[in-house]
């Protein structure tokens, strides 16, 4: 820590938090953040979606438990029924076991991560000019846990569908992990920062809570939190959910439904792609740019393993059989959203390793050589590939994901809307990601990056957006 961060922590100067913000603001360093926000009237979208997003999850869960997974039928009870009897007869309510066994599964997946062994990787350059070391394991890991879940169902050792037959009380477990770990996180941000220049405060308690104060909050030297939670209860638990609702699905109905099984394809693509590519996903706006604060703590516990779920579970109770050709088109269209997505992902990764000395597309990669700014006022270079997939979008990888998305809720049909909030909600979160990413990148490179914006007009599909 130098002399001045130091004086601005130190007991003696008081109110020690609004000083490092003014710090933060005075040298820049966060690209695309506001630096200062309203206590109260500030925060009233975090406020908001502090609300909107467990009720949400709760919904799921009585919609699929209680009325087949059909939203009007839900709200045609609430509406008849009223607020306070609804919640008392349909709302899922806590056991003492569902608790115990999901802080266990946590610890263990902890314990996991410290036994297993797993290369050191470097994440990006940070605005408060940390680069930072991460123990990557988590493809290992995961694939011990799941290992061990399908012999212990295998074996009678336990039923694989425990977790979708004790679904409402783990759920509520998860809930409650969650809003513990942003508790957590928030208290230790203005306590113990793990990194004091990239850590952020806006002015706005709620808005601090929901964003995140830390970016890179860590126990020790190497355990990352956030990459841990992401990983973790959040793709691995996605994977564990699939499987027991798949199971549940056989016990119910005597077969699995081919609808189920390209669920259970699709996923397993993309929870594996993760896992393998872990060490690039250190690169992504998740990692290197968004906070770690309800936002990513709640939502990597709860929001990612549920909501990206949402297909599984409904199958579960509703099988869907689809058509050959049906079945045969949403794979290839499943399937190219992952080429476009992986491709387009490599060929960032490989530019920037090979710092443009590389072939995209069969042709040498055609970039833009720009510089900017960390905290401390020294200046670095990066490059903006605009040849490839990035030479059709700006956010080529996105689309991609979108065209998964879609393909994982066809799977669903079209008789329901709950299995389709994904598609929904990834959509408009990547939406939202182009123009905040693309904010950051004005702020961050400048001039660079308008040029950039003139060679590639369209974010994500040519011709439309």
């Amino acid at each position: 820590m130098d002399s001045q961060l130091a004086y601005l922590l130190s007991p003696q100067t008081g109110k020690a938090t609004a000083r490092l913000r003014n710090y933060q603001v005075q040298q820049g360093s966060f690209w695309g953040r506001r630096s200062s926000i309203a206590p109260i009237s500030g925060a009233a979208g975090a406020i908001a979606l502090l609300v909107a997003t467990p009720l949400t999850i709760i919904a799921s869960c009585v919609a699929l438990q209680h009325f087949d997974g059909s939203i009007l039928d839900m709200l045609s009870m609430l509406w008849l029924d009223g607020i306070g009897p609804f919640t008392n007869r349909y709302f899922p309510t806590p056991t003492l076991s569902s608790f115990i066994a999901y802080i266990s599964w946590v610890a263990f997946q902890a314990a996991l991560h410290m036994a297993i062994p797993g290369k050191a990787h470097t994440g990006q350059l940070t605005p408060g000019g940390n680069v930072l070391q991460y123990k990557i394991n988590g493809l290992r890991t995961s694939i011990i846990v799941v290992v061990l879940f399908l012999l212990s169902g295998t074996a009678g050792l336990l039923d694989l569908s425990c977790i979708a037959r004790s679904w409402p009380g783990i759920l509520l477990a998860s809930i409650i992990y969650g809003y513990l770990v942003s508790i957590v996180t928030y208290l230790k941000a203005h306590l113990a920062p793990s990194h004091i220049k990239d850590t952020r405060f806006s002015g706005s308690p709620i808005h601090d809570f929901f964003s995140g104060c830390e970016l890179n909050p860590r126990w020790g030297r190497d355990w990352d939190i956030k990459l841990f939670h992401i990983g973790r209860p959040g793709m691995c638990g996605w994977m564990m959910i699939d499987i027991s609702f798949a199971a549940l699905q056989v016990q119910k109905y005597g077969f699995i439904s081919n609808s189920m099984i390209a669920v259970l394809i699709f996923h397993g693509i993309y929870i594996v792609d993760f896992f393998w590519n872990e060490d690039w996903y250190l690169r992504t706006i998740d990692i290197h740019h968004d906070h770690f604060g309800f936002y990513l703590a709640w939502g990597s516990t709860v929001w990612l393993p549920v909501l990206y779920s949402l297909q599984a579970q409904f199958l579960a109770y509703n099988p869907v059989h689809l058509s050959s050709t049906i079945f045969a088109l949403t794979l290839i269209l499943g399937l190219a959203g992952y080429t476009i997505f992986r491709s387009a992902n490599h060929q960032k990764l490989s530019v920037r390793l090979m710092k443009g000395n590389c072939m995209v597309f069969g042709q040498k990669a055609r970039v833009i050589k720009s510089t900017y700014k960390i905290s401390d006022g020294s200046v670095h270079e990066s490059l903006l590939l605009y040849s490839g997939w990035w030479g059709y979008a700006r956010h080529a990888n996105y689309t991609g994901d979108i065209l998964m998305a879609f393909a994982f809720c066809a799977c669903c049909g079209m008789s329901h809307i709950l299995p389709w909030t994904y598609f929904i909600y990834l959509t408009l979160l990547l939406i939202n990601r182009c123009f905040r990413d693309e904010a950051r990148c004005r702020e961050k490179y400048g001039g660079h990056w308008e040029r950039y914006c003139q060679i590639v007009r369209w974010r994500l599909c040519p011709g439309l957006f």
